[in-house]
């Protein structure tokens, strides 16, 4: 709160004659407008469209009704001598409907060298007309911290105690420490609401709550369908082959977690290219589950169809929460359909890739960056151009002794014994097999061992095996230039 308030202050103090705030916590912000004023001092007015102009650092005050439209409040502010600031909120539909208004508010701006005026603007989104954006400066509420977000538990459990006299909430730790970790990012106000729900129910913090806390606060985001929070990540073993990237993942894991090799640049992120069911979305999983940090996987097909018109501003959202939750991995998934649209977009992708590419270069925070693609052609050359990405990885078809490991896997997972399976003629007869396609080979084998009535066995896997046309044969000419492209232009993965 301390920062928020010399930084408000600062931009008071200078005579900055637009302060535009975008937030949704509207009374948190009043609350810190009060501290500025009290501080400065100045004169403090809010006003609205249902009560009209009101003075905020005077108790008890009563709305003055000469100045309850948005006119009148623009001609008390002009007639004002004493230096003041004037909270407007909601004010942006009257900024674009009338040129007479847009040269007032000009005027006072020009004018706040003599008269100290502030005008701060203060919805949930804000725009303002070219003219005066050239007057203006943005501030942001800082989110919580990871400190602040513990508090803010800690009191919704002291509440809930307080309304059950001689309870107190129950709270599994690894529970606690992730549902810290999902208020990241959130406002004060959201991260209260969302703590008193896990809590409300039972007076208890159990890993049965965050599912549920996940979805809520998407939703509340307005990012359900496009960013969500991964459960599901995986361990180095969980996977077969790709023995160069695990190689390259285990010497960065401690210089992005930070420790003694802090002196280290800070690892950025890997593209990974590669065909369809190579495992490079497995990867972006076993990169999370295997440094331990939270997984984000933003679906980037899903952001042109779910926020027509917006996408820009989820993208930063997209990438602004992110930050909040560091470190962590972000995974965009099928980059290419965020990053090449079909030129009937009125600029979007393009505006998309200038958002992200910004990011990319100038982020301090502690996210790494997995972009997966299958379409290594619609992908822009500016996002390909060495320094993007730490290194980009090319997922092939895994060779003989890695289809071997992924039969182990995909086995072990299904609790299938091994003793009668030959691996080596498994992994003979699964040539230009993905591993989702030897995963499904396993699937199948299964059921033909059960209509049978018996173990599963080498012949159940070969039958499998002998019926399916993989996809580097019926795609045979698109994968093999995959292939090419990747053999002088990216690092095999395994």
């Amino acid at each position: 709160m301390m920062a928020n308030f010399q930084d408000l202050r600062t931009l008071v103090k200078s005579r900055t004659p637009f302060i535009m705030v975008e937030s949704r916590e509207e009374a948190r912000a009043l609350l810190l407008m009060q501290k500025v004023a009290r501080a400065m001092p100045r004169l403090l007015f809010q006003w609205t469209a249902t009560q009209g102009l009101l003075r905020l650092d005077i108790a008890d005050a009563k709305p003055q009704s000469f100045a309850a439209g948005a006119d009148d409040v623009l001609a008390q502010i002009r007639a004002n001598k004493s230096a003041s600031i004037y909270v407007l909120c909601d004010f942006h539909p009257w900024l674009h409907d009338s040129p007479v208004r847009v040269r007032q508010l000009r005027d006072i701006a020009l004018a706040a060298d003599t008269t100290g005026h502030t005008i701060v603007f203060l919805s949930h989104a804000l725009t303002l007309p070219p003219e005066l954006q050239g007057h203006a400066a943005s501030f942001s509420l800082a989110l919580p911290n990871e400190n602040t977000l513990r508090e803010i538990i800690a009191e919704e459990a002291r509440l809930w105690s307080q309304a059950h006299p001689g309870q107190k909430v129950l709270a599994d730790p690894l529970a606690h420490d992730m549902l810290v970790r999902l208020l990241a990012g959130l406002t004060h106000a959201d991260a209260q609401r969302l703590a008193r729900q896990a809590i409300v129910d039972d007076g208890a913090i159990r890993d049965a709550d965050l599912p549920e806390i996940n979805r809520s606060k998407f939703r509340m985001m307005n990012m359900e369908g496009v960013l969500q929070f991964e459960y599901d990540t995986r361990g180095l073993a969980d996977i077969g082959g790709l023995r160069h990237l695990k190689q390259w993942l285990a010497i960065r894991r401690q210089p992005f977690l930070g420790g003694a090799e802090a002196l280290l640049d800070t690892p950025r992120g890997v593209l990974l290219l590669g065909v369809q069911g190579g495992g490079k979305s497995l990867a972006a999983r076993v990169i999370a589950g295997s440094w331990q940090v939270p997984l984000l996987r933003m679906d980037a097909g899903a952001l042109y169809n779910k926020f027509h018109g917006e996408t820009e501003r989820n993208v930063r959202e997209t990438l602004r929460l992110a930050d909040a939750m560091s470190p962590c991995v972000l995974w965009i998934d099928e980059i290419e359909k965020a990053m090449a649209q079909d030129g009937n977009d009125n600029g979007t992708s393009s505006r998309v890739l200038g958002t992200l590419l910004t990011w990319m270069a100038e982020r301090k925070s502690r996210v790494f960056l997995v972009a997966t693609a299958n379409d290594i052609s619609r992908l822009p050359p500016e996002l390909m151009r060495k320094g993007r990405f730490d290194e980009i990885f090319f997922v092939d078809l895994p060779d003989a002794a890695s289809r071997a490991d992924i039969f182990r896997i995909h086995l072990g997972k299904r609790k299938i014994p091994v003793e009668n399976i030959d691996f080596t003629a498994v992994a003979a007869a699964s040539e230009r097999f993905t591993g989702a396609e030897i995963e499904q080979a396993v699937v199948s084998a299964r059921y033909r061992a059960h209509a049978g009535s018996a173990a599963m066995t080498t012949a159940d896997l070969l039958a499998e095996l002998r019926e399916t046309k993989p996809l580097a044969v019926t795609m045979a000419e698109k994968v093999e230039g995959l292939r090419r492209w990747a053999a002088e232009r990216a690092v095999m993965a395994d």
